[in-house]
C-alpha cells in the first residue's frame, strides 16, 4: 500500500505556531477552539496581513511543533507500507528547506527519496492520502482521509480521522 501524508496540520502543528505568534505579539489569549471552523485570521480580519507574513518568516516551517502521536503511528505505519510525505512546499521561499531540515529532525526514518515537496498534489497516486485540506483530497483517487484541524470541524465531504491513534486504528 502506498501512503501519501501532508506535513502542515498533519504532522506539523503550522496552526498552533500562528496562534502563538499572534498571542505574543498582540497580547492575545487566542486558542484553536476560539478559532474553531476557520483560519486564525478570520478571528481577528485586521490582522490577515500580518498573520499570513508568517509563512514568509524565516524558521517558521523550521520551528513547528509535531501533532501528537505523528511520529510513533507514522514510523509504525512506514515498517508496513510504503509512506511518502506530500507538502506544499512551493509557494513560501523558505519552506521548502526548512520543511526538509524538519523532516530530518522529527521523521529521520522517512528517507529523503520518499518526500514529494511539491505545488499541487493533484498529481499523487496511491491508495491513501492524510490532508487537512479538502481541495487536496477531492480530486485523489484512492482513499481520502482529513485529518481535522481546527479550519476543517466542518468539512464532511471526507472520511475524517481525529488523531493520530484514529489513524493507527483505521489502517493498521
Amino acid at each position: 500500500m502506498t501512503l501519501f501524508v501532508d506535513m502542515d496540520e498533519v504532522i506539523a502543528d503550522t496552526y498552533g505556531a500562528h496562534i502563538k505568534r499572534v498571542n505574543e505579539r498582540y497580547n492575545m489569549n487566542l486558542t484553536k477552539e476560539a478559532c474553531r471552523g476557520g483560519e486564525v485570521w478570520q478571528q481577528l480580519p485586521d490582522h490577515r496581513e500580518a498573520i499570513w507574513r508568517h509563512y514568509f518568516e524565516p524558521g517558521f516551517f523550521r520551528e513547528l511543533d509535531p501533532i501528537a502521536g505523528s511520529q510513533e503511528v507514522l514510523r509504525e505505519l512506514s515498517e508496513k507500507y510504503e509512506v511518502y510525505i506530500a507538502s506544499a512546499a512551493m509557494q513560501f521561499p523558505d519552506s521548502l528547506k526548512e520543511k526538509h531540515e524538519w523532516l530530518d529532525e522529527y521523521f529521520p526514518f522517512i528517507h529523503w527519496s520518499k518526500r514529494i515537496l511539491c505545488g499541487d498534489k493533484h498529481i499523487l497516486r496511491g491508495d491513501v492520502l492524510i490532508d487537512d485540506r479538502s481541495h487536496n483530497l477531492e480530486h485523489f483517487v484512492g482513499r481520502s482521509l482529513i485529518f481535522t484541524s481546527p479550519h476543517n470541524v466542518n468539512t464532511t465531504a471526507f472520511e475524517r480521522v481525529n488523531s493520530w491513534e484514529e489513524v493507527c486504528s483505521k489502517l493498521l
